[in-house]
């Protein structure tokens, strides 16, 4: 099957692909932008569950410590008053 190259370009084939050079690329722009929107909002959702999961390990962290702080106090404490009982 032969292929009849063209030799010239007209104006108005010039212009048709023109235009739909321009309209693929409106296309593409719409569907970006479609996109960044989409990927925003997502983004946002993601922050806002980690944030309410940062906050609660931020809770836990200092809960643990205290606690441990806590606990090497009334130890040391309870030894204290071991060896002040014992003499």
């Amino acid at each position: 099957m032969a292929v009849m190259a063209r030799e010239g370009w007209t104006d108005e084939r010039l212009d048709d692909l023109n235009q739909r050079v321009d309209e693929g690329f409106r296309e593409t722009r719409e569907e970006f932008r479609a996109v960044r929107s989409e990927m925003k909002s997502e983004f946002q959702a993601v922050r806002a569950e980690l944030g309410g999961q940062i906050a609660a390990l931020h809770r836990m962290t200092f809960q643990l410590f205290a606690g441990m702080i806590l606990t090497l106090v009334l130890g040391f404490g309870g030894m204290i008053v071991a060896l002040i009982t014992q003499t």
